[in-house]
């Protein structure tokens, strides 16, 4: 009987596999579109209403200046609309072409193109990195430091930080001013170290190469810890593909995606499409974010020469969702293969750090970019166990589920607010539409 059970457990996921394969062969080759009738993608019509009271709420109730939110099964859009405001001051409405800052959404970009390269056979991903950027040659810990002077000591790493460790975050390098460690914000201060984006005349190379001599806060490997890695992984990229890190993601991601609105620094022709970042006021009401340790505006002013791996980039939903689409189809969209479908599970699907993220009955774990729901987290009603997410300092969220074939992007542009749980209630709106 056992024997019976196990061949057709066997016979069901060959099944289910050969028709996922069908499924994304059949989208694999086409751009975004809308869907004609949402019945024809297992959505219901008569549920999607319910999605614009919903997120419209948010708005009318303040917890939001404004959004665009957008979903697509299947390869089609089937619902994106926009909320509220762009600029609040001047009731400048959103729409849904509008550019957001995407900050940390650059990286899951990043490490999409590190394994293009990767599969160039240029690199293997547990190379350490000083084999490119000599810098980073016998990396040491932080032992001690002391606020006074800011002077700290050290002792040797116990192994190389490797090109993993920077995808998963389990290299030790710090991330400065959002550092949950004061120390670590009190060096890469004083060390001058780009945390996330400038206007000032910086290159990455410079910067990187000042981060490649600071302590880790512990041995590559031993823990996860939120960093800059992929910030030194752009440099990286310029370093194996012999080309600017701006020019590597454009000619070899998005112009090829059709990705047509992002950018590190918009155009003149676009700049007007660039939300603001609010934040809430003490009348309740929402004003434009003052420069703080970064300018706000600088997708549009200042030398333009930095290009931050881990958060520089500016997009639409739509372009978002063609990227994401193209990992959900295996690694291909317009007709071009960007990646192997086995290299995009090793991506987004493999448990890369262990019990390092989410602990031995985590809810999720880390891949090479990305956090995924566990078995766990689909029984707490967190999503099917497989989609993969991440999102953004100013407030972006998104995720992709390759079991339901959706992909979710809310774009919003606020900082010293709360989120008003509107990634929570977009998510759930969703799944309640489907009908197949």
């Amino acid at each position: 009987m056992r024997k019976i059970y196990l061949l057709l457990s066997i016979l069901l996921v060959f099944i289910q596999s050969n028709a996922q394969t069908q499924l994304t062969s059949s989208v694999s080759s086409k751009p975004l579109s809308v869907a004609k009738n949402p019945e024809e993608v297992g959505i219901s019509s008569e549920r999607l209403k319910r999605i614009d009271n919903a997120l419209g709420q948010l708005v009318e109730q303040n917890k939001l200046p404004g959004m665009v939110a957008l979903f697509t099964r299947n390869g089609q859009i089937v619902y994106q609309k926009a909320f509220g405001y762009a600029d609040f001051q001047t009731k400048r409405p959103m729409k849904v072409d509008d550019i957001f800052r995407i900050a940390s959404m650059t990286k899951a970009i990043t490490s999409t193109a590190v394994m293009m390269l990767y599969e160039e056979g240029k690199f293997s991903l547990d190379d350490p990195i000083s084999k490119f950027i000599p810098e980073f040659k016998n990396p040491r810990v932080l032992k001690s430091f002391r606020f006074s002077d800011t002077t700290y000591t050290s002792e040797p790493a116990k192994s190389e930080i490797t090109i993993r460790h920077l995808l998963t975050h389990t290299s030790g390098i710090g991330y400065g001013v959002i550092d949950g460690d004061e120390s670590f914000k009190a060096m890469y201060k004083k060390a001058g170290i780009v945390d996330l984006f400038t206007t000032n005349p910086v290159k990455i190379g410079d910067n990187i190469k000042k981060l490649a001599k600071l302590p880790l806060h512990h041995n590559p490997g031993e823990k996860f810890t939120y960093s800059e890695g992929l910030d030194v992984l752009g440099y990286f990229i310029e370093i194996v593909s012999g080309m600017p890190f701006d020019e590597y993601l454009r000619t070899h991601l998005f112009e090829p995606l059709g990705m047509n609105d992002t950018y590190f620094y918009l155009p003149e022709s676009k700049k007007e499409r660039l939300v603001y970042i609010h934040k809430p006021d003490s009348l309740k009401t929402w004003v434009r974010f003052p420069v703080t340790f970064y300018d706000p505006n600088y997708p549009i002013t200042g030398a333009k020469t930095f290009f931050s791996g881990g958060a520089g980039l500016s997009s639409t939903a739509k372009d978002y969702a063609t990227f994401l689409q193209m990992l959900l189809n295996g690694g291909t969209m317009n007709g071009k293969r960007f990646l192997s479908r086995t290299t995009v599970n090793l991506l987004t699907a493999t448990n890369q750090t262990g019990d390092l993220y989410g602990g031995p009955k985590g809810e999720s774990f880390f891949s090479l970019g990305f956090s995924v729901i566990s078995p766990i987290g689909e029984l707490k009603g967190n999503g099917s166990a497989g989609r993969f997410n991440w999102g953004g300092y100013f407030n972006t969220n998104y995720w992709a589920d390759p079991k339901e074939k959706i992909i979710m992007i809310l774009m919003k542009q606020t900082q010293a607010a709360l989120d008003g749980g509107s990634e929570a209630l977009f998510t759930r709106m969703i799944y309640q539409t489907i009908d197949d």
